[in-house]
């Protein structure tokens, strides 16, 4: 120590050279902090590598003055208003659709590059639709200064596929969600948590409606019980009788794939699971593939862990997936029938890699950009 400087000088000019470093970093706006999925993004930006300046933390003018914990600083919420966009360089918006409509754009024009991750922009020809991990190289090509991330079913398995299409081709995919209840928020969470408790401890589920009477009203969004019983729904109603969550399944594997005729159908399916989407994936291509190949593809692959050995009770279940970042796949087989499809089950957590995780991910990668030499 210097003659005349004390622990107390050198602690000031610690935080004195990390301010400046951090002066030098993009500021960051999550706009959403206090919900289900912002509160999951803050946990992974004090996770993963610190690439930001300021991080600023906007909600609805209800939660503002709150004060949440990011990169172990207790930081306060400030409402959404242009005030609160200014000088920021990334937003991520985790909003209702009808708020990224309006103010994602006001963000960029204030020259934010937006990563949004609602349903706004997804099918916008000049928004990017992104996952880093299959086109990566979209997110550089944003004529509105927005990138869209994902619906969480998309993301439960496009990593998986889009590892297998680099290879052999996609061709078709034809799939079966089994989706978590927090893919419908917290009223989605609270159902499930209280249909839980009327049938615990009972013999219901052996006739007809007995389920649905103990329940009675406490149905929260969704159309049938959840507790002991699938629902083969989810989504709003679209035309010829499809939701709309599987026609985003087809709509945004078309785009990030960018195989604008690639053949989709797809079921979506709610289960009695807090957290975690699975799908029951069958995939053809247009080249022969074989088991081997396909598990040393999706072993290698950046984001995908491989638990496939059947015969030792090995494979991916939500219970096991909850609350990582991969994809996991397991149950891999070649088609009885045909030499060019493969049947997968793949799990992601949906509030991680299918919401947050991408978002954060997508934000580093414009971030490096933006301070590239």
């Amino acid at each position: 120590m210097g003659v005349g400087r004390t622990t107390a000088d050198d602690a000031r000019a610690a935080e004195a050279r990390r301010a400046s470093a951090r002066s030098a970093r993009p500021t960051l706006a999550v706009v959403g902090a206090t919900g289900a999925v912002g509160t999951v993004l803050l946990e992974i930006l004090s996770q993963r590598a610190d690439v930001w300046g300021e991080i600023r933390l906007v909600a609805s003018a209800r939660s503002a003055g709150r004060k949440l914990t990011v990169r172990g600083e207790e930081t306060e919420v400030v409402a959404l208003g242009e005030e609160a966009l200014e000088g920021v360089d990334v937003a991520m918006f985790d909003v209702p659709d009808d708020i990224s409509a309006r103010w994602a754009p006001i963000a960029a024009a204030k020259g934010a590059v937006v990563v949004d991750n609602s349903a706004a922009f997804r099918m916008d020809p000049d928004v990017p639709l992104v996952v880093p991990e299959v086109n990566a190289h979209a997110a550089r090509v944003r004529p509105r200064g927005i990138v869209a991330n994902p619906n969480c079913t998309t993301l439960s398995m496009i990593v998986a596929v889009g590892a297998l299409h680099a290879e052999f081709g996609l061709s078709e995919l034809v799939v079966a969600s089994y989706q978590a209840v927090s893919g419908a928020g917290k009223a989605g969470v609270d159902a499930l948590r209280a249909q839980l408790t009327a049938v615990a401890g009972t013999e219901l589920g052996t006739q007809p409606g007995d389920v649905r009477r103990a329940v009675g009203d406490a149905m929260g969004p969704f159309p049938a019980p959840v507790a002991l019983n699938v629902v083969p729904w989810a989504g709003s109603l679209m035309a010829d009788g499809w939701s709309s969550e599987e026609l985003k399944v087809r709509a945004e594997a078309r785009k990030i794939l960018g195989l604008p005729d690639l053949r989709v159908s797809a079921t979506c399916v709610r289960v009695p699971v807090i957290t975690t989407h699975s799908l029951s994936v069958h995939a053809r291509f247009e080249n022969e593939v074989t088991v081997e190949r396909a598990h040393e593809i999706l072993a290698n692959a950046p984001g995908v862990v491989l638990c496939d050995s059947p015969a030792d009770g090995e494979f991916p279940t939500p219970a096991d997936a909850v609350g990582t970042d991969p994809t996991w796949v397991g149950r891999v087989r070649r088609s009885l029938d045909d030499p060019r499809a493969l049947d997968l089950f793949v799990c992601g957590d949906n509030l991680r890699k299918g919401a947050a995780l991408n978002t954060a991910q997508i934000a580093e990668s414009v971030a490096a950009e933006l301070t590239a030499p």
